[in-house]
């Protein structure tokens, strides 16, 4: 696979998980996309032993023509600041 031109697209989306969606469906032209501010928040609860409630499973927005990368948070109150977003079409590389 040879790419000829790499596009990327930057977006500032505060936090604002609609945004995201709209950039994951409208721009599939792109490459590679990188969030600023994420959303992130309480996906649901997973099962725990320790917790009846269950605990909670903290993430960001997925889409399946996407490949999103980023740092793990270090504690359950961090959230990465960016999020790389690699288009599916890339994956063989």
């Amino acid at each position: 696979m040879i790419i000829r031109k790499l596009r990327i697209f930057s977006q500032n989306v505060r936090k604002n998980s609609l945004i995201t969606n709209v950039i994951f469906e409208t721009l599939s032209h792109f490459d590679i996309i990188l969030i600023q501010e994420p959303p992130w928040s309480e996906i649901r609860k997973v099962p725990s032993s320790t917790n009846c409630n269950g605990e909670p499973l903290m993430g960001t927005c997925y889409h399946p023509n996407w490949i999103a990368f980023a740092r793990p948070p270090s504690n359950c109150n961090d959230s990465p600041r960016v999020i790389s977003y690699i288009n599916i079409h890339l994956s063989p590389l």
